[in-house]
């Protein structure tokens, strides 16, 4: 697991085992537009390829029924404890670990991404500037009325309207809200009965979790202040769901497994090691509760424990990737790169589409400071790019491998392509221009300099040399 952040401007994903990054995303305008997709401060992402594949399990036939194309649909897992989930940027849906880890089963964790992918499917995002500009407008009328009423001698009328101008806009937004939910919640059930699951546990959610939060005044979940219910709205809820062929079907025992292994999972990478060895005591023999402890020992830096536990894991799953991804990372981590260069082979090789699997793969081969398995690290790392060509942590490596290699100018190149990635236009303008200067004149990677130069905001005199170095390749 890793941290990183999402493929949205600004983009960053960190190194393995790095600290978690953050990337502040903003919430729109002048009133509190489209709650339900935007979340205020930094987000901290991480990333993990098993944890992903289940999410992406779980969710694609949510996408199908929808119309939505799985592969285009990216899934961010948000390192925050608190209870949110929401779309952004498009088709882009984060799920907070702490909604995650707090789901009772498969069904209610698959019933908030449908009414999540009810939210993409609708274009409420798309369509959250009209409410916007409604509110505006109330907003200005209502101001307008204002400065009337005190040019017609009624100071006292104006005052009341200036006062109450904010209120109003926010009714025309929280009115534009509740439309948004109430379509959502409709869109989810039709999408959940498509999908073959039964809606009743987004019923079970939102009815379960709203309780909880109405009776504890210490609790305000991030969940529901951006999805604000009401008791009538469930209830309508409720009346749909069970009118639903499906809705007697219960989570298969496989779904239930690879729920507990993500929760665990979660835990044992977002909690204390002391912590998960609480909530996973040794009398614990389950296959979850023994992942989880392998974690936490890595994680609390006894890596012989943790490797001997991960060892007795695999024996029972060889062909387990990511059980050799674990391993792979805490020999890794521990600093025994040479180690760890197996464990990282056998999961490229048991689950060779996994484009982090490869960057593990590269970046510790790398790490061997092996003059003979540059070229190696530098295939392994553009397998990985050539699936991800948006992550930063990615072009980073290819930078340091092709300096290492004696190539300045592919070293210039990729530091440029990691900076564009991360939406820092003059940075990635700067590489470029000096990438262009030592690389073969037309060649694909001179002309791939030459783009990100012509994309960065270039300044006349930039142009300038560009034309005098023979432009985009005339």
């Amino acid at each position: 697991m890793k941290s990183r952040a999402p493929r949205l401007p600004r983009r960053r994903r960190s190194p393995i085992g790095a600290a978690a990054s953050v990337l502040a995303l903003a919430a729109g305008l002048a009133a509190p537009v489209a709650p339900a997709f935007a979340q205020d401060g930094p987000l901290s992402l991480i990333r993990d390829t098993e944890i992903e594949a289940i999410l992406h399990q779980d969710a694609d036939p949510l996408f199908v029924a929808a119309g939505l194309d799985p592969k285009v649909v990216q899934i961010h897992i948000v390192g925050d404890k608190d209870l949110n989930a929401f779309v952004a940027g498009g088709q882009n849906m984060f799920i907070n670990t702490g909604l995650i880890v707090r789901a009772k089963n498969p069904n209610e964790l698959i019933g908030v991404m449908a009414h999540e992918t009810g939210h993409m499917a609708g274009g409420h995002l798309a369509n959250s500037d009209i409410a916007g500009k409604q509110a505006l407008a109330t907003f200005l009328l209502t101001m307008g009325l204002a400065v009337a009423a005190a040019a017609g001698g009624a100071p006292d009328a104006a005052g009341a309207l200036i006062y109450s101008s904010d209120y109003f806009a926010t009714l025309t937004i929280l009115s534009y809200t509740r439309e948004q939910e109430a379509r959502a919640d409709q869109a989810a059930i039709t999408y959940l009965e498509r999908a073959g699951e039964s809606p009743k546990g987004l019923v079970d959610f939102f009815d379960n979790f709203r309780y909880e939060e109405v009776f504890s005044g210490a609790k305000r979940y991030p969940f529901f202040q951006s999805h604000p219910i009401s008791s009538e709205r469930i209830e309508a809820l409720r009346v749909r769901a069970q009118q639903q062929a499906h809705y007697g079907v219960t989570d298969a025992p496989e779904a239930l497994a690879q729920h507990a292994i993500m929760v665990a999972k979660l835990k044992a990478f977002t909690n204390l090691p002391q912590q998960t060895f609480i909530d996973y005591p040794e009398s614990d023999t389950s296959y979850p509760a023994r992942y989880a402890r392998a974690i936490a020992y890595y994680r609390d830096l006894q890596t012989d424990k943790a490797v001997k536990l991960t060892d007795a894991l695999l024996a029972e799953q060889p062909e387990n990737p990511y059980l050799w991804e674990l391993k792979g990372q805490t020999l890794f981590e521990a600093g025994r790169a040479k180690q760890a260069e197996p464990a990282h082979r056998k999961s490229v090789e048991l689950k060779p589409d996994a484009p982090l699997l490869h960057m593990n793969l590269g970046q510790t081969l790398l790490a061997e400071d092996d003059p003979k398995k540059l070229d190696e690290a530098i295939g392994e790392i553009r397998k990985s790019l050539f699936v991800e060509s948006d992550n930063p942590f990615g072009w980073l490596l290819l930078s340091q491998a092709y300096d290492r290699k004696g190539e300045p100018g592919m070293a210039r190149l990729a530091a440029a392509e990691e900076e564009f990635s991360l939406g820092q236009a003059s940075e990635a303008k700067g590489f470029a221009m000096r990438a262009r200067m030592q690389l073969p004149k037309n060649s694909p990677e001179w002309r791939r300099a030459t783009d990100i130069v012509l994309v960065s905001k270039p300044s006349k005199a930039d142009l300038q040399a560009l034309a005098r170095e023979g432009g985009v390749g005339g």
